[in-house]
């Protein structure tokens, strides 16, 4: 399937994929919205990411979604490129599924059998691979809108040439209003093979009071239990140092939001 093109027609050029049949559902309008049902943001699939950086919507309700999308790429990438082909891609750098790991998001699935609804946390399973299965697209990803003293913040340190994440951290910290931290999340991608909760720094917050040590102490956590990738960009230790540097500033941007 080819929606932007911009994980897709890569891979090709590289000969790492040549499909036998490519199926263009670019124009296919139905599958590009934002709207608000209820207590929730429905985004459609086709929906691009300069869509996302501009709605004001999403600024009001998730403004994680917005920040993180003017973050990607370039302006060609943000008109072009769609937040579900981006997802269905589960590229380990890309933003968009740590933000969607923060948020808890549910992916809906369509194929030949119907619609499924996947959680985000079983979404991506490895290297570029994904749970849609091979007869089905991703249609809508639906995102329940926090409720209480919420902020969130997404930080990355990205790769200069392409603007992927080396490190990056999307936190949505839920607090009493009195500095205490009721509820946190932590979406993590560019770390290892697949992007991650970081649950390990979720728990060493909640509970507590959201101090600078505090929130430098459970930042330390977030690359345990993973293995962190190495490459020309960084090597894995420094990888994991970005990691816990990321997430102890979205940590305090999120709080401070709250």
């Amino acid at each position: 399937m080819l929606a932007g093109g911009h994980s897709l027609i890569p891979v090709m050029k590289f000969r790492l994929a040549q499909p036998k049949h490519l199926v263009d559902i670019s124009r296919i309008r139905d599958l590009s919205y934002i709207l608000a049902d209820g207590g929730a943001i429905v985004i459609g699939a086709m929906t691009t990411h300069h869509d996302i950086e501009a709605s004001d919507l999403l600024r009001k309700t998730l403004p994680i979604l917005p920040e993180a999308a003017a973050l990607i790429g370039d302006v060609q990438v943000r008109n072009k490129g769609t937040f579900g082909g981006s997802l269905a891609h589960a590229d380990p750098a890309a933003d968009w599924p740590a933000s969607v790991l923060a948020l808890e998001a549910e992916i809906k699935a369509s194929g030949p059998s119907g619609a499924r609804t996947i959680k985000a946390a079983d979404f991506f399973v490895g290297m570029l691979q994904s749970a849609l299965e091979a007869n089905e697209i991703l249609t809508e990803v639906r995102i329940a809108v926090p409720t209480g003293k919420t902020g969130m913040a997404y930080e990355k340190f990205a790769q200069k040439a392409s603007g992927f994440a080396i490190a990056g951290v999307a936190a949505v910290i839920t607090t009493d209003g009195k500095g205490n931290c009721l509820r946190a999340r932590l979406g993590v991608t560019g770390i290892s093979a697949k992007a991650y909760r970081a649950e390990a720094v979720e728990r060493a917050l909640e509970g507590k009071k959201l101090d600078d040590r505090t929130i430098a102490a459970a930042a330390a956590h977030t690359a345990d239990g993973q293995d962190p990738l190495g490459d020309i960009h960084a090597s894995a230790e420094f990888r994991a140092h970005l990691a816990r540097v990321n997430a102890k500033r979205a940590i305090a941007r999120a709080a401070k939001a709250a």
